[in-house]
């Protein structure tokens, strides 16, 4: 049974930022950094403790070919998704979200 996934909104800005960094970089890399995030979400809500916890119930996936890490709590019946951020951040600016 899969989970429904939540965004905070901050989330959802990580996401944002960083595809709109990535397609600067490159036309189209951007959707690509949006798949595979979309797709590291699917594997979240249909196995949400596969992925280590790395504080307090916060637990880490990392996104295919990117070097970022989504942050998710995972309640009774959903999954919510703290953080979507770069590797080389400090764990202060996504760990204040807990």
């Amino acid at each position: 049974m899969s989970l429904k996934v939540y965004l905070r909104p901050e989330a959802e800005a990580d996401i944002e930022d960083a595809a709109t960094w990535y397609d600067r970089q490159r036309k189209g890399l951007g959707q690509e950094f949006l798949d595979d995030v979309l797709v590291a979400l699917d594997t979240i809500s249909e196995n949400p403790n596969i992925y280590p916890v790395v504080h307090r119930q916060s637990r880490r996936a990392v996104v295919r070919r990117f070097p970022f890490g989504i942050f998710y709590r995972v309640d009774e019946d959903s999954v919510v998704v703290l953080a979507v951020m770069h590797g080389s951040r400090h764990p202060r600016h996504w760990k204040k979200r807990t």
